[in-house]
């Protein structure tokens, strides 16, 4: 789930995704302050939160966090106009420290490489990744599925050249780093970056 809040560009909406639209049309119901957002297949992917800050105050802009409190909030604001959905607190870091297990070259590809990523507690994600300095023993920085890039651009699970893909290994350009260098490549972490910490991107 991503919350994201940029009163300067997108008013005073907090935006709440919680699905990945796939492209799908989209419908719109509103209700006072609260509008739910819906697929064509019926799925709920977001909520959008208007004049929320008359409701509370919200750190930051991008993509934010907020605390259960604020969660609680919000439902009720679902709950006082007539929605019977409820939002669930989500505290899991979506930009981490990663550690390359494994690197293999794609089949289908002649600058892909299939990876296998550590980033917490034995847990891996496979990620399909085109920088060339990609390789097995790194640590690098993943940004999760429900991340939101410093651009705006949302992650989700997918597929490249066939193959599926759970996240992006970052540069420090695509993460928004001061002083980032120009060229293609992913951030390259030192040996003392500790396999599941949250990384702070730059806004």
């Amino acid at each position: 789930m991503i919350f994201a809040y940029n009163p300067k560009y997108v008013s005073d909406t907090l935006l709440v995704i919680t699905e990945n639209d796939k492209g799908l049309e989209q419908t719109v119901e509103r209700k006072g302050n609260v509008a739910r957002l819906q697929t064509e297949d019926g799925r709920v992917i977001g909520w959008n939160f208007f004049a929320i800050s008359e409701v509370m105050t919200i750190d930051g802009t991008g993509q934010v966090t907020l605390s259960d409190e604020q969660v609680g909030q919000l439902n009720e604001l679902m709950r006082e106009v007539g929605f019977a959905e409820q939002l669930t607190p989500d505290h899991e870091p979506k930009f981490v420290v990663g550690f390359v297990k494994s690197c293999e070259a794609h089949e289908d590809s002649d600058h892909l490489s299939i990876t296998e990523i550590e980033v917490d507690n034995g847990q891996t994600l496979q990620i399909v990744c085109g920088a060339p300095n990609i390789r097995k023993g790194l640590k690098v920085v993943v940004a999760k599925p429900g991340a939101m890039m410093p651009d705006g651009m949302l992650i989700w699970p997918g597929e490249l050249r066939g193959v599926a893909s759970y996240g992006m290994i970052c540069s420090a350009k695509e993460l928004n780093l001061p002083n980032a260098p120009m060229k293609r490549g992913i951030l390259e972490l030192g040996s003392d970056a500790v396999i599941g910490e949250a990384f702070k991107v730059g806004k």
